[in-house]
């Protein structure tokens, strides 16, 4: 079947167990029933990650409440073994606290890249090599392309649902362990076989929020974590002069404009965040302009790169943005780079990710750092 092309598991099928991370949504139930129809040992895994007492009857959440016992009915009637895993304590410490230090710091972060790099591919990839499987397989949209240098991440099939950006931290270990049976497949395709297959979340909405944020309020998780980051403080210009107040940088990200609550007569958008001084920032919008960007925690999944290498590449500096050329220069043995974009870019917001491609290939990528 071509959706499986990419499971690349030799010989006889049931041979092969396959580990399925099922968050409840369409997605995954698919993949674990496309698996299962092929003949495959499959094992259903769902993370407990946050308390589902909060999540019950909350829509566009996942990993909780109604989500965890969606997985289970697709599992009881494909006739696979489902597990639930209580991982609350360790998403708390990796993904929670990390969200919640990031605002407080000033800038914004992206949870679900962490989520993916430190509890799903980290501890259920390790969880699934105990329980003997020869792979792990996830419904995120992406593809395993083996090439002549080896296996290569690539853009999904369906660019409008493409979730490569979400995995640049994925390491060549454990691009071997997983597959993406979804990545060439388009999600009307993915809809279509689920009915076909009748499974009961075939029409279920797709997540939209980030699962442990209450009604979408980030200001109010952060706050009740990081007190500080919910203190009281100036708006300023880029001169420093007064122009407002606000109740807490935890409200604000670079590139906002909406909700500064200060008149002036032309539009203004925060231009950067000062935690330590309680201060917000702001200017017009060219005063948003970067050419460089320096990244930090960088991951490579290119050719082996020298220490100060120009590298043309493309970028994608948040994950809705198209991706733009830059060159760059990295220095992997110190896990930091630095882009220089062809053009200026508007809200490069430090915490957000910059994921680099070469055409459909993603290369790799960092965190934005602040400017120095």
């Amino acid at each position: 079947m071509s959706e499986l092309s990419d499971i690349d598991l030799p010989g006889n099928p049931a041979d092969h167990r396959v580990v399925v991370a099922m968050s409840g949504g369409v997605d995954s139930s698919l993949t674990a029933a496309l698996l299962a129809r092929a003949g495959f040992d499959v094992v259903g895994i769902t993370l407990q990650l946050y308390d589902h007492g909060a999540a019950n009857g909350r829509k566009g959440a996942c990993c909780a409440g109604q989500d965890v016992r969606d997985a289970a009915r697709v599992a009881a009637q494909l006739g696979i073994p489902h597990y639930v895993l209580d991982y609350e304590a360790r998403f708390r410490e990796a993904v929670i606290e990390d969200f919640a230090d990031s605002y407080g710091r000033g800038e914004t972060p992206i949870p679900c890249i962490r989520c993916n790099e430190r509890v799903k591919f980290r501890d259920l990839l390790g969880t699934a090599r105990d329980l003997g499987a020869s792979a792990l397989a996830t419904g995120h949209y992406a593809r395993r392309v083996r090439e002549a240098g080896g296996l290569a991440l690539h853009r999904a099939a369906d660019t409008s649902r493409d979730q490569s950006y979400f995995l640049y931290r994925t390491t060549r270990d454990e691009l071997e362990f997983l597959r993406f049976p979804l990545g060439g497949m388009h999600k009307a395709e993915t809809r279509a076989l689920a009915r076909e297959l009748d499974l009961p979340v075939a029409d279920k909405p797709d997540s939209q929020d980030i699962c442990f944020v209450p009604q979408g309020s980030y200001a109010d998780i952060v706050t009740r974590l990081r007190p500080e980051a919910g203190e009281p403080g100036e708006i300023v210009d880029e001169a420093g002069a007064v122009l407002g107040r606000h109740r807490g940088i935890a409200h604000f990200t670079v590139g906002q404009r909406k909700g500064l609550g200060i008149a002036a007569p032309e539009p203004l958008y925060v231009l950067r965040l000062e935690p330590a001084r309680r201060r917000v920032v702001v200017g017009p919008y060219s005063a948003l302009a970067e050419t460089r960007v320096r990244l930090g925690e960088f991951n490579w999944l290119g050719q082996k790169l020298t220490a100060g290498e120009a590298k043309p590449v493309t970028a994608k500096l948040r994950s809705a943005q198209p991706p733009v050329p830059a060159t760059l220069y990295a220095d992997p043995d110190r896990g930091e780079a630095e882009m220089v974009l062809s053009a200026p870019a508007g809200a490069v917001a430090p915490g957000q990710a910059a994921v680099l491609y070469d055409g459909d290939r993603l290369l790799g990528g960092g965190w934005i750092r602040r400017a120095a």
